[in-house]
């Protein structure tokens, strides 16, 4: 029996990222998870983080803001 495939990632760009700048990271979510990718290049992968380590890392960019 196969496992079930799970649904494609819906994957957006951060509000935060530059219009041509260079810098332009996407966000997707992975149902438990959460997916970051370059958005110039989704291809190459991306960084799964679990949703509280997610969570975690906003908290410490916000600060460093």
């Amino acid at each position: 029996m196969n496992p079930p495939e799970q649904p494609a990632a819906l994957w957006r760009k951060s509000t935060y990222s530059g219009g041509n700048e260079g810098e332009c990271v996407e966000i997707g979510d992975l149902n438990d998870d959460i997916g970051i990718r370059d958005s110039k290049n989704p291809a190459n992968g991306h960084l799964t983080l679990t949703r509280q380590s997610f969570a975690a890392l906003l908290t410490q960019l916000r600060a460093q803001a």
